[in-house]
């Protein structure tokens, strides 16, 4: 791979917390800025579409996902998505021809120490990587398949479904 185009939406790996009330904001992407200090070995450029909580998504928003990603140049294509509805969104991607599409968040924010956003990239641009053209999520050091997984929230963390 030589070239990885992210693709940014918003949730919780971006989120901002202001207060002890877990006020918060969708903050500005934090991938770049991780894949740079990481000095990764391919380029790479964020096109940041979105800043929601990904249970504030609706279809027009995955519609414009899948278009954004079916508009780019590059058959690799990582998504930074919030947890919740990361599988809605995924299954709404399957059947983009000729990409391999990875999803990715973080169950805790990318600016939180111990957070486990580095962790979810890391495994998604390894996943990006070696995998057939499709739709996959990376989440928990594992890549699932959309059609099989579902997050539990009581747990908070993916598993098949």
């Amino acid at each position: 791979m030589q070239h990885l185009t992210i693709v940014t939406t918003g949730g919780t790996i971006d989120k901002i917390y202001f207060d002890a009330k877990s006020d918060y904001q969708i903050g500005a992407p934090q991938i770049g800025e991780i894949l740079s200090q990481l000095g990764v070995a391919f380029r790479f450029e964020v096109v940041s579409i979105l800043r929601k909580d990904s249970l504030d998504m609706a279809e027009d928003d995955r519609q414009l996902i899948r278009r954004t990603i079916e508009a780019q140049p590059h058959r690799h294509v990582l998504v930074t998505h919030g947890t919740d509805t990361m599988v809605d969104t995924a299954r709404a991607l399957t059947g983009i021809a000729g990409k391999v599409i990875v999803l990715t968040g973080a169950l805790n924010p990318a600016r939180f120490q111990g957070s486990d956003a580095v962790f979810n990239i890391g495994c998604a641009v390894g996943a990006v990587q070696t995998l057939p053209d499709g739709v996959y999520i990376a989440m928990n050091g594992r890549v699932w398949d959309p059609m099989r997984v579902r997050k539990n929230r009581g747990a908070n963390r993916f598993e098949e479904a």
